[in-house]
């Protein structure tokens, strides 16, 4: 039996298959990696949440207190911030002062943001090849417990710097194009 509310949640019942196909992998079929990278970032933190209370037991439950668990949510919370801003987070989600922006007309936005997505560009292409001379350094270090090398640990921020240069990219791109800045960035709307 159809419920009246949930039939008018639905804005595609009775649409074709391929509008259906479509709010699912999106306009190019990348709304799957969305999805992934969401799954990413979710299991990312119910390992924190595990290691937490796995954390509290042993240290208040069996006067059994180890490092390894913190070191573990530590780790899982460092992927999580760098993958949910690299793949996660949509770009009007993203923390920002628009009191230049809010005084232009379209066409003034997208020429700001294009030029703040250019410098943004710039800096993070310039100090790449730095970035990946010290994770890759960091191969000599190892975290205390767990004994991850740290070149590993942290080579999700250069994930993190070409994705950010990749987003970049694109809202550049798509200001030439003239489309609006919130309609263009996240990995399920390329």
């Amino acid at each position: 039996m159809n419920h009246p509310r949930r039939a008018s949640r639905d804005p595609l019942e009775g649409a074709a298959p391929e509008a259906r196909q479509s709010r699912f992998l999106g306009a190019s079929g990348f709304g799957l990696l969305a999805r992934a990278a969401e799954a990413v970032a979710a299991v990312l933190l119910g390992v924190i949440f595990l290691a937490f209370i796995l954390q509290i037991a042993l240290r208040y439950l069996f006067d059994l207190p180890v490092g390894w668990t913190a070191e573990i949510s530590l780790v899982a919370w460092l992927w999580l911030i760098l993958w949910g801003s690299a793949f996660v987070l949509r770009d009007e989600e993203e923390i920002r002062i628009d009191l230049l922006l809010s005084m232009f007309g379209p066409r003034g936005r997208r020429v700001l943001s294009s030029l703040g997505s250019i410098a943004i560009v710039l800096l993070f292409a310039l100090a790449l090849p730095a970035t990946w001379d010290y994770v890759t350094f960091m191969k000599v270090e190892s975290s205390s417990y767990l004994k991850i090398r740290f070149d590993w640990l942290y080579s999700i921020y250069l994930v993190f710097t070409v994705a950010v240069i990749a987003r970049h990219l694109w809202l550049i791109v798509n200001a030439i194009r003239g489309r609006e800045q919130t309609e263009s960035t996240h990995i399920g709307s390329l």
